[in-house]
């Protein structure tokens, strides 16, 4: 079993000291929104959406259609991209105006078209769920530098600015931009882990 935590742990292991990394090309399912994802009735629906479209493709194997190439693979976490209209660094003061993309990485043998059957077969179960808000979509993120983040999500900032001074020392400069934005790779679930504990990798674009 496939468990890209373990194979590909320079994206998914980083250390509470900042490093470098070359994020490669890989293929996600994403929804994108606005607002405070701790208030945002549209942000709630979009993990579940990418959950659900998830496990679908994850359990297709159990009903007899399994995509062409498929093998087994623990599911991999939850993600985000944030950022503001106005490009520059993450402001987390105001967070009614934080822009976002939720996402969930997809192995290599999923297709546009197992995507596809995926939300047929998911709408027949959550109907409610508007499904037209996922997108399935290769993303490139290139060069990056990250840090593990242990605690509430509202204490990132000061973890950010240890990056930020890590970035700058090492003779890079931030790159943040129309398309490239600040990420987060949720490793804890909120639901099972005091908020002091929770483990996040930060992730900012350099060049």
């Amino acid at each position: 079993m496939i468990d890209y935590k373990k194979t590909q742990k320079n994206l998914y292991s980083a250390q509470t000291t900042a490093t470098v990394v070359d994020v490669p090309k890989m293929l996600f399912i994403m929804i994108d929104g606005r607002g405070n994802p701790n208030t945002s009735a549209l942000y709630l629906e979009a993990v579940e959406i990418l959950y659900g479209l998830s496990y679908t493709i994850k359990m297709s194997k159990k009903s007899g259609s399994a995509p062409k190439g498929y093998f087994e693979y623990v599911m991999p976490p939850l993600e985000g991209l944030w950022w503001i209209e106005e490009i520059g660094e993450m402001d987390f003061s105001g967070k009614d105006k934080f822009c976002w993309t939720s996402m969930i990485r997809q192995p290599e043998f999923v297709t546009e078209e197992d995507f596809e059957s995926a939300k047929k077969e998911f709408a027949e179960k959550k109907s409610y769920l508007d499904l037209s808000r996922a997108k399935f979509s290769t993303f490139s993120e290139g060069l990056c530098a990250q840090i593990l983040h242990i605690g509430t999500y509202d204490e990132e900032p000061a973890t950010l600015e240890v990056m930020n001074k890590f970035i700058e020392d090492s003779g890079y400069k931030l790159d943040i931009s129309e398309t490239r934005h600040h990420h987060e790779i949720y490793l804890s679930d909120p639901r099972r882990t005091t908020q002091r504990k929770l483990k996040t990798i930060l992730r900012q674009p350099i060049k």
